[in-house]
């Protein structure tokens, strides 16, 4: 298990642009497990190669939904449902809009509204190198969005209104300060 660094604003690196994976290999098949346990570690749900210093277009979802109880009546059971997205590229996106309560490893602690495609057709290949092509709607749309904006140097603070953004800033400011 390795946990990576995550990256915070404002921290520059976060402004860079990923560049597409060439060969998929046991380099790229550890980032993905650190990412993974890196993800995980900080309770988070997607996580991008740009977040951890990786300039490689990767990503990793797992929204970590509930499984069925084992009996009836029973308490459901805490599922991981680990995806990992590598060269993706959002092929359509549909008019209707959806809005979340987005949060960002890079960003902690904070939320705000964000508007995004409702739903999105996106291509990616997976680790053994397969094509995939996929509808995403809801959740796991809004999520996938949201890390393929890191991947080309965009956090979600850039899609709220500049007093909200600065409401943000001023909060993690003041936050690691008290730290």
């Amino acid at each position: 298990m390795a946990i990576m660094e995550i990256l915070e604003v404002p921290d520059p690196r976060l402004k860079k642009h990923a560049k597409p994976v060439d060969v998929i290999d046991d380099g790229v098949r550890k980032i993905v497990s650190d990412m993974f346990d890196t993800m995980y570690d900080a309770r988070g749900i997607g996580l991008a190669s740009i977040q951890v210093g990786v300039e490689q277009a990767i990503v990793v979802i797992d929204l970590q939904e509930d499984e069925p109880p084992l009996e009836e009546g029973g308490e459901p059971r805490p599922g991981r449902q680990p995806r990992v997205f590598i060269n993706p590229e959002i092929l359509w996106q549909s008019d209707d809009l959806a809005v979340y309560a987005e949060g960002c490893l890079s960003i902690p602690e904070n939320y705000a509204d964000v508007e995004r495609p409702a739903r999105c057709r996106v291509k990616w290949l997976d680790l053994d190198g397969n094509a995939h092509e996929e509808e995403f709607d809801g959740l796991i749309s809004t999520c996938v969005q949201h890390e393929m904006d890191h991947l080309a140097g965009i956090v979600f603070i850039d899609h709220v209104s500049r007093l909200k953004r600065d409401m943000i800033l001023k909060k993690l400011a003041k936050a690691r300060k008290a730290a």
